[in-house]
């Protein structure tokens, strides 16, 4: 019998009491399956059946006024476990979870392992009406693996007239080779979906896709698909905002039409099959391309205000940049250059980045291009007359001592001199992350010094780790780091120092005296 008092907050037990029978259906049936159990004496609640399966007339809920639509609202702005916990204690609430709109199962949240996580999502799916569904996330672990049968199951439960969000996050290099049911996406089932979210399946029944006319976002994460099939798949697309394909080795030749024009975001990262961007779309602002430098064209846009350029696979990307950058993205505000290595010098830009404000250019191993002189980097600057911040980043693995020319602290150094045309004047900060003692490197300093007539802060970061400083805590630095940043200091002190003019707030970073930092 129902208490008459308030019922206690519920708290977990190990195992359902022995005298309740609960149906398949049963709300204390789906607590189970989201990690709760209810105590019958905690609850005060009777959970037994009468014969034909349905709950006791004894068994009431608590007294409820409110009308169905708007019990209903409140039960979807619950997370799903207090969902599951409110269901128990309510037929109202009981109603409702079988159409409850938020479908998220995180396997590594859950921390279950994968025969459990299945049994859980299946028996919650199963009982699911399938109706209502806004949003269907499941994200898994490496090490989680299933029939194809049950991901064909909860997918068709999940995607329903009215869905908004669908993300399956299948484990990256998953041994399943799913095959992703594009006959699921009909019109009448999937016109609603605004984000899609693929992650390591194939995606080759793209035929048997209806329009998605609603779709905002569009993530295909180490998918199976061609440049064809994603074509088609976008086709009716026309509100795409956004575009990010990763690890999609079957597309070649990556074309999109001028009539997606509301996409504003690119992203295409580690395509290695990839040989062409060809897009028409007129309002792309952001472009992040991660990959070899291949033929970008984004039809005479000038819209791109941001681009990230990062070549991890080849050389030369700053070579690249120098003399293709102005055809591709010629209003740029924003620009991040993160090469592998150079094998030759920055040479000039032949023209001008009128609008670019922002500069990051990061060498990831310097080692390999031993004969690189820095300073050609000022041919970008010289590019950027209203540059009002300028990074660079080197990322220093342990290299052979002399690899790198760099100078002998007082043995007599001569540095080439920086004659400009033009001083730069709107540069006002430099900060320059991995600082050695590299003869170009200092060079490049000292011309930046004489070159930039508006500056006003310059930062040298002799540690090799901008990253660190993101967290409270140091990590060792290593006795090689720490011998190279003594040598940086050294030279700083001995070569830059003295000119840096008063009105620049000057600062070196070095490594702290803390144990972890001198740890060796």
């Amino acid at each position: 019998m129902a208490s008459s008092s308030s019922p206690r907050p519920l708290e977990p037990v190990a195992d359902l009491p022995s005298s309740c029978s609960p149906a398949s259906h049963h709300p204390l049936k789906f607590i189970t399956d989201v990690g709760l159990t209810v105590s019958h004496a905690e609850s005060k609640v009777s959970t037994c059946h009468q014969a034909d399966g349905s709950p006791s007339a004894d068994v009431m809920e608590p007294e409820v006024t409110l009308p169905e639509d708007i019990l209903w609202k409140i039960h979807a702005l619950m997370p799903m476990q207090d969902a599951a916990r409110a269901a128990c204690l309510s037929h109202s609430f009981l109603h409702s979870w079988r159409c409850y709109p938020k479908l998220i199962f995180d396997m590594r949240a859950l921390r279950k392992q994968t025969k459990d996580f299945i049994n859980r999502v299946d028996h919650i799916m199963q009982n699911h009406s399938g109706v209502g569904v806004e949003i269907f996330k499941l994200q898994t672990r490496n090490d989680f693996s299933v029939h194809p049968s049950y991901l064909d199951r909860w997918i068709e439960v999940a995607v329903t007239p009215g869905i908004k969000e669908f993300v399956l996050g299948l484990p990256i290099e998953n041994e399943m080779k799913y095959n992703f049911p594009g006959s699921l996406l009909s019109r009448e089932r999937a016109h609603s979906i605004q984000y899609f979210h693929l992650s390591s399946c194939m995606f080759h029944s793209v035929g048997k896709v209806g329009c998605l006319s609603s779709l905002k976002t569009v993530r295909l994460h180490d998918v199976g698909i061609t440049d064809e099939e994603l074509c088609l798949l976008l086709s009716n697309s026309f509100t795409l905002e956004h575009l990010d394909l990763v690890f999609c080795y079957d597309i070649r030749c990556l074309k999109l039409s001028h009539l997606l024009s509301k996409l504003n975001r690119l992203d295409v990262q580690s395509c290695k099959m990839l040989q062409m961007i060809e897009c028409s779309a007129p309002k792309v602002s952001i472009l992040n391309y991660d990959g070899p430098t291949i033929p970008i064209s984004l039809g005479g846009s000038l819209q791109v205000k941001k681009m990230q350029m990062t070549s991890t696979d080849v050389p030369n990307l700053l070579h690249y940049a120098s003399t293709k950058l102005l055809s591709i993205a010629p209003n740029v505000e924003t620009l991040f250059l993160y090469s592998l290595y150079e094998k030759v010098n920055t040479p000039m830009v032949l023209g001008k980045f009128l609008h670019l404000k922002y500069l990051e250019i990061k060498l990831f191993i310097p080692s390999r291009s031993p004969d690189y002189d820095f300073c050609s980097l000022v041919y970008f600057l010289d590019a950027s007359p209203n540059l009002k911040m300028f990074v660079l980043r080197v990322e220093v693995p342990t290299l052979e001592p002399g690899f790198i020319p760099s100078v002998q602290i007082g043995e007599d150094s001569l540095f080439a001199s920086c004659v400009r045309k033009h001083r730069h004047r709107k540069l006002k900060s430099v900060i320059i992350n991995g600082f050695r003692s590299w003869k170009t490197m200092i060079e490049l300093t000292r011309c930046i010094l004489d070159y930039a007539a508006s500056l006003k802060h310059l930062i040298l970061d002799t540690t090799d780790g901008y990253h660190r400083r993101r967290s409270a805590k140091c990590f060792p630095l290593g006795k090689d780091t720490l011998i190279e940043a003594r040598k940086a200091l050294e030279a700083i002190m001995t070569y830059i120092e003295g000119k840096v003019p008063s009105k620049v707030n000057f600062k070196v970073l070095e490594p702290c005296n803390c144990n972890r930092c001198q740890e060796v």
